[in-house]
């Protein structure tokens, strides 16, 4: 059975590799091809979406991942403490999106586990068990791909220089968390 308050065993670090779940984050899926979803979501949520592929914008609050033409991840930036509405965003997007028939808005937020990895080891772990080639991506601040980690589907965020957040379906962390771990004691 599946623990939903702690889908991994613990913050690890592994030779200069430092890997930790950061939890509780909102987590939402949003879909829409007109310019109306476009200029509805950043009027509700002060944020542009970003047009261009693989990239991310950014604000005070949220950031959000260019996944497809029409589909991005929005998440928060900080943990959610207990005293705030972990829904308001999503009743925000709703109210302006869904309901005027914009777009869609899907909170995923307990379908994907958010690790943050940090450290000089992190894109030769992805590189030992990725088709995709890091070059270019680790010095684009901002870039984001999806591709597969040892047969895992991920979503992968760079935040910085060797600062990268992993986004993994709950059913799949603990084997990557356990792949990870293991891969990154032989690097």
């Amino acid at each position: 059975m599946l623990n939903y308050n702690q889908a991994l065993p613990k913050d690890t670090l592994i030779q200069d590799l430092q890997m930790k779940e950061i939890k509780p984050i909102m987590k939402l899926v949003i879909r829409g091809k007109k310019r109306e979803f476009i200029s509805a979501v950043g009027k509700s949520l002060n944020i542009l979406l970003p047009t261009e592929a693989n990239t991310s914008t950014q604000s005070d609050r949220l950031t959000a991942l260019w996944l497809s033409p029409d589909e991005w991840m929005i998440f928060s930036n900080q943990p959610v403490d207990e005293n705030t509405n972990n829904y308001e965003t999503e009743q925000l997007l709703n109210k302006n999106i869904s309901k005027l028939n914009l777009g869609a808005v899907t909170d995923v937020t307990d379908q994907f586990v958010m690790i943050n990895l940090k450290g000089n080891k992190v894109y030769p772990l992805f590189q030992t068990g990725s088709p995709f080639n890091f070059n270019d991506f680790q010095t684009k601040k901002g870039a984001v791909t999806q591709t597969i980690l040892t047969k895992i589907d991920i979503i992968v965020h760079n935040q910085d220089k060797n600062d990268v957040n992993l986004f993994v379906r709950r059913s799949f962390s603990q084997h990557l968390f356990s792949w990870m771990n293991d891969s990154a004691s032989r690097l």
